[in-house]
């Protein structure tokens, strides 16, 4: 397959210099679901006997429901005559047919037919010409000594072709088919080394748009081959797995059989496209090659693609491609083609302006919704049918709308589709204005557009072919597509349709598309609000096919189902995150990033400056280097605080001892112990004069550094308390009894006092024992992780539940906010990194390693974690790979702390160190 969409089409439509004028025939001269077997280079004897006689030279070609022949020469057209319209075949001058011919025709083939189709002749790629009447073709094989074997191949076919029902049709090619199969094999002298390995070989078929071609597959240690079975259009296809970059099962036909094979991260269209007879082989070659991926390239999903489109690494272009392709969406199953929305509802103006609303389109509708009064009368319909309802008759992508749309780069293909003729010249893709107003107004046109539309090839909207594709009632030619006013050229409409796609108004509501067509909008309660209910059949398990014995009637389902068109596979179940423009990039962000700085005329460039040090910093976080280390504990370490100039460490651990740490002088200053039991987490209050401790037994500890005692003891919990945070005189605190609590922490106002009075404001309960907690930057939201691997985000505003999500197999060890407080990262005892849309609740990317992380710190995109072994790990969340390993502690990395600018980091492990970290830039 192509590159590029158009090529492949091209390539099929254009015959080029050498070899295409050598060899016209392609797959789609034959039906739908038809097969080609073999060639016979012959001659085609025409007016034996008579003064006229002549031989043509060329090709005779064995179809499962035709015989072609390919004339050498490009001035003669090619014949095509359909085995249900033959009256008799036999060798020529047998059973009495032109018997005096016998011996001058030894190797002659006879067809006696009563209908013949005439295409490209002179290479022209037009309507066939069919001629009708009883009439008698005799063609004669090189190898005479083949003819009895075609002969009875034909006759064979033929009785196919003649059988009554279509399902006994289709059952009697298959048998023949799979007998063909199953008297060849994978011919092993083609493997590219003597030294390849075989892993496995079973039969299947390639697939291209309209066609499939049957072959043998095989694998080996270092290449994927498939052999034609035909030999066309080459005898061999090979692809070396050191150049696979993702690879899809796919449904092809309904049925869960296909296999979808990409060289290339972007590209549309894929390098194979194979269909198999068996599910079990597909999968064995999927879980082959996906092993073998496993250790070169990382696997992708629709979630990491959102978190990257989100953070605008991807372009709605590149988003809406992935989709797709995750969507069973393929340029190789015209049925299943790429969808896109369209964008722009004005196609009348001189200029086109993206700033106004009212350019484009409501994203939020089915196309079928986007007039009110037509949808008024499909509703009354709807409601006045019996069950299965469904509000549209007719699809918004299907073969013959993606043809409608490249009849001028793919003529064949339509060809093709419609047995030989044009679709009516006023039906054709005329105009993009008339296109979109038919969108608005017809009774059963809902299509939306396609990929070419935001591409960067104009083939597709200008006539270079010089097709004749009819007269339109006006009496001008179809040629090229008209244009709206605001488009100068082909390439100026292109271009500007890329602009709209990409534009705020688009990027602000994309998400609201992606409901209707992959998301939750897509089925059930949710489609029916959002008018969205097309028929039952086009939906993935909306039939059976295995459960239909007749097979006359699954024959007709499914070509029903495939010209009907599919509606792609649901990859969300609930709502599809907003992408994070500027317009919605401080949604969840506080007025100002630091509350606590003084008003001056310099705090705004400063903001800029310290948040531009902070995007370096984490640019080089992988050059992170040890500067020193102390071991000040005898036990595991579990918290650390640092004061506002950086010289006191404060950490807490499982020796149950709060320590002080001078970074000036590197000596222990303090060593304090409130019970026997081991600590969990510390933090100070701003001002820096009280550390505040949680311990396991049950208690929070309030230390003031002043007077060197402890000052309060909140003991609020049943049960350990395993992680405190502190914001606007808030204390959170999270337990093993199940509960977050929010108290008031008010400074009691009595002289000479340093006590808080502490009231409970919420209990936020859990239905086991929670683990960590992390607030948001405006301490609006909160989020924790529990001991079964839920997340759970929480409205502080009203103490009420916005999402829980099973993230997790074992413990949660660690949740954070990002910084724009749009996405809540968490790290687990099952290894994995996941990220969760705070407005959505969607899980929007995962990423595993082989340990657990127990802590960590992230900007956004890159995350510094702490792993069960003691090293730091720097992930890429957006490229979705680890990009350095730095060796650390000795035992697990349980603790972190990062300076506001991001320089300097503070680790402590279970190997009883604290460990100094410096940014080396």
């Amino acid at each position: 397959m192509a590159r590029n969409m158009h090529q492949a089409f091209a390539g099929a439509a254009v015959v080029g210099e050498t070899q295409h004028r050598r060899e016209r025939f392609s797959l789609l001269l034959l039906n739908l679901e038809e097969y080609y077997f073999e060639q016979h280079t012959a001659n085609h004897i025409q007016h034996k006997g008579s003064q006229n006689e002549r031989k043509i030279r060329g090709s005779l070609k064995i179809c499962s429901k035709s015989v072609i022949f390919e004339p050498d020469a490009i001035s003669q057209p090619i014949i095509k005559i359909p085995l249900r319209d033959c009256i008799k075949i036999g060798k020529h001058g047998e059973n009495g047919a032109s018997r005096h011919f016998a011996k001058a025709i030894s190797g002659g083939i006879s067809l006696i037919f009563s209908q013949v189709y005439f295409i490209k002749e002179h290479n022209i790629v037009a309507p066939y010409k069919i001629e009708r009447g009883t009439m008698e073709y005799v063609f004669e094989l090189d190898v005479s000594g083949k003819v009895e074997d075609v002969v009875e191949t034909l006759l064979q076919l033929h009785r196919a072709s003649c059988l009554d029902k279509l399902g006994d049709q289709t059952a009697m090619i298959t048998a023949i088919l799979q007998s063909r199969l199953a008297r060849t094999s994978f011919d092993k002298n083609r493997f590219q080394s003597v030294s390849e390995k075989l892993h496995m070989e079973c039969k299947a078929e390639m697939v291209t748009p309209l066609v499939t071609n049957p072959g043998h597959v095989c694998i080996t240690d270092t290449t994927l081959y498939f052999q034609p079975l035909n030999g066309y259009p080459k005898p061999m296809v090979q692809i070396t797995l050191h150049d696979v970059r993702r690879i899809y099962k796919r449904r092809h036909g309904l049925m869960p059989l296909g296999l979808e094979v990409f060289c290339t991260e972007d590209d549309l269209c894929s390098d194979v496209y194979l269909k198999f007879y068996e599910r079990q082989d597909r999968d064995d070659l999927y879980f082959y090659i996906a092993t073998y991926l496993e250790h070169h390239v990382a696997e992708r999903t629709a979630e990491g693609y959102t978190l990257q489109w989100q953070r605008g690494l991807l372009s709605n272009y590149q988003y809406l491609l992935h989709l797709n392709t995750l969507a069973d969406r393929s340029c190789n199953d015209l049925s299943q083609y790429p969808v896109f929305p369209w964008v722009v509802s004005d196609y009348s103006s001189s200029e086109l302006d993206l700033s106004n609303p009212g350019t484009f389109r409501d994203l939020s509708k089915p196309v079928g919704a986007l007039n009110k009064e037509r949808l008024e009368r499909l509703l009354t319909r709807y409601q006045e049918m019996p069950e299965p309802k469904f509000m549209y008759g007719s699809h918004y992508s299907s073969p013959g709308y993606v043809l409608f749309y490249l009849v001028r780069i793919a003529p064949e293909y339509m060809l093709c589709l419609q047995n030989g003729r044009f679709d009516n010249a006023d039906r054709m893709f005329n105009s993009i204005a008339e296109t979109w107003k038919n969108c608005l107004d017809g009774a059963t046109d809902f299509k939306e557009l396609i990929p070419e539309f935001y591409g960067d090839d104009v083939s597709f909207l200008v006539n270079s072919l010089k097709l004749d594709l009819g007269k339109r009632q006006g009496g001008q030619m179809v040629d090229d597509v008209e244009l709206p006013p605001w488009a100068r050229s082909p390439e100026d409409f292109l271009q500007k349709s890329r602009d709209a796609l990409e534009s705020d108004y688009v990027s602000e509501h994309l998400h609201e598309w992606i409901d209707l067509v992959f998301g939750y909008k897509q089925k059930g309660r949710d489609a029916v609000g959002a008018h969205n209910v097309f028929h039952p059949l086009t939906y993935e398990g909306g039939v059976d096919l295995n459960s239909i014995e007749d097979p006359d009637e699954k024959v007709a389902m499914l070509t029903q189902i495939l010209e009907f068109g599919q509606t792609p596979k649901q990859l969300f179940v609930t709502p599809h995150p907003r992408r994070i423009t500027p317009k919605f990039k401080s949604l969840f962000q506080p007025s100002s990033y630091n509350a606590s700085m003084a008003d001056s005329p310099g705090e705004e460039s400063f903001e800029d400056l310290t948040e531009e040090s902070r995007t370096l910093a984490w640019s080089n976080i992988t050059r992170l280097q040890l500067h020193e280390q102390h071991k000040i504990h005898k036990e595991a370490v579990t918290g650390i605080a640092v004061s506002h100039s950086g010289s006191s460490v404060f950490t807490t651990s499982q020796d149950s001892t709060l320590k002080m740490f001078s970074k000036e002088s590197k000596m222990l200053q303090r060593s304090i112990s409130f019970s026997n039991m081991a600590l969990s987490s510390c933090l100070l209050l701003p001002g820096d004069a009280t550390v505040v401790s949680s311990s396991w037994d049950n208690n929070v500890y309030f230390y003031s550094i002043a007077f060197g005692r402890r000052q309060d003891t909140l003991m609020g919990h049943d049960d350990a308390v395993s992680k405190i945070c502190w914001h606007d005189n808030r204390l959170y605190s999270a337990s093993w009894d199940s509960t977050v609590k929010v108290w008031s922490g008010v400074p009691a106002e009595m002289p000479g006092s340093w006590r808080h009075q502490f009231d409970l404001l919420a209990e936020l309960e859990h239905d086991v024992s929670v683990d960590t907690i992390s607030l948001s930057a405006a301490s609006t939201l909160l989020v924790s992780g529990t001991k079964e691997g839920t997340v759970t985000i929480w409205d502080l505003t009203a103490a009420t539940i916005l999402h829980q999500i099973p993230c997790h197999s074992g413990t949660v060890c660690d949740t954070a906010f990002s910084p724009d407080s749009r996405h809540v990262l968490s790290a687990g005892e099952d290894g994995c990194l996941n990220v969760v849309d705070v407005q959505t609740g969607m899980l929007i990317s995962s990423m595993t390693s082989d340990e657990p992380q127990r802590c960590f710190l992230w900007d956004g995109n890159s995350v510094l974690s702490g792993s069960q072994s003691g090293e730091l790990l720097v992930w890429d969340l957006l490229g979705g790979k680890i990009r350095e390993r730095i060796q650390g502690h000795t035992g697990a990395v349980t603790c972190m702390w990062m300076n506001e600018q991001c320089s300097r980091v503070i680790t402590g492990g279970a190997d009883r160190q604290i460990m100094f970290w410096k940014l080396q830039c």
